[in-house]
């Protein structure tokens, strides 16, 4: 990248001043796997599913929450590649795009864009699937890019992308924001992601799928998002799932039924899809109660889990798999408390 002008990082969600950072704006990029490309890939189409064929569903007992909340009014943004905005699951329900890397070829990216289409589908999908929120406004915000191809290691993004969409996002009012992607501890991102904290939006990202041994992964290991891993139907660990204290829960995202472009379907497992299933369900809760902030929400996704494995927290399920129902359960006991009795 020889020849490239100094660039500028101004953010609004940065408290401190914006440094000057000359030539590249990140040397290592961060790995973003594709559904396609993580551990037990299953790359084939799969036939228009069926909704019963959504374990995640019963998992969650979301068709019982949607009867009491589904997200309306609640901003989330997904920082990923693009999305096939044009797929039966997505027509219609994507708020706003922001493109950070510009020049996109909607067509020959289209399988570049597999990542972020999965993902957008597990929050807000409306047709045959059905997202943890789907009644959310979507904010798909297009940071990585690889090539028009299913690629084989995934697709990169720069941090420098990375903090223009968190920037756009917060200029968007998103509440929560999505982050399914790893790579190396960034002091840069970490700095915004404090500060994105500190004006009230909620971050998710996913724990990494580099295996039990592998060191931390970013953004998941920072303290101002919320980690999550993923666990299958019967509630294992998805067995490539990276490790570590900082992981907050666990939620269903193993064998996920989700939304490919050019309106296929495909599977997804990782811990990418499990934390989109946490941004819905945040979403969920905002909807009764919008004051919550970061900490009160981990505080009542983990006292609400179901706990797995070792008794309390532990490394490899944080603490334990999301109870969906539980933790809204609690923000309307607790949104209903707060309310003034009328005399």
């Amino acid at each position: 990248q020889q020849g490239e002008q100094p660039l500028k990082v101004e953010s609004t969600v940065l408290d401190l001043p914006p440094p000057e950072v000359p030539g590249p704006v990140v040397t290592e990029a961060a790995t973003l796997p594709v559904p396609t490309a993580d551990p037990a890939p299953k790359p084939e189409a799969v036939p228009v599913p069926e909704r019963k064929q959504q374990y995640v569903l019963g998992k969650m007992g979301i068709e019982e929450i949607h009867l009491v909340s589904k997200g309306a009014k609640v901003r989330v943004a997904v920082i990923d590649t693009g999305a096939d905005d044009q797929h039966p699951e997505l027509n219609g329900v994507i708020t706003r795009q922001f493109d950070a890397l510009g020049g996109h070829n909607a067509q020959s990216d289209l399988h570049a864009d597999s990542h972020g289409t999965a993902m957008a589908g597990a929050i807000v999908a409306k047709a045959t699937l059905r997202g943890i929120s789907p009644g959310a406004e979507l904010l798909m915000a297009r940071a990585f890019a690889g090539p028009g191809t299913r690629p084989a290691s995934g697709v990169e993004g720069t941090t420098y992308h990375i903090l223009k969409s968190l920037d756009w996002a917060h200029s968007e009012k998103a509440r929560v924001v999505n982050l399914s992607f790893s790579g190396p501890q960034d002091r840069l991102l970490s700095r915004a992601l404090e500060g994105a904290s500190a004006k009230g939006m909620i971050t998710v990202a996913a724990a990494g799928n580099g295996g039990p041994k592998a060191q931390p992964s970013y953004p998941a290991a920072d303290p101002s998002v919320i980690a999550v891993t993923a666990t299958d139907a019967d509630d294992k660990i998805f067995p490539q799932a990276t490790s570590g204290r900082y992981i907050a829960v666990a939620a269903p995202g193993v064998d996920v039924i989700s939304a490919e472009p050019l309106a296929r379907y495909g599977f997804s497992s990782g811990t990418s899809v499990a934390a989109a299933h946490v941004s819905g369900l945040i979403a969920l809760m905002l909807e009764q109660k919008p004051d919550l902030d970061l900490q009160k929400i981990r505080g009542i996704l983990s006292e609400t889990a179901l706990d797995l494995g070792a008794k309390g927290h532990d490394r490899v399920f944080g603490a334990g798999r999301i109870n969906a129902k539980a933790a809204l359960m609690q923000v309307m006991e607790t949104s209903a408390a707060a309310t003034p009795q009328k005399k």
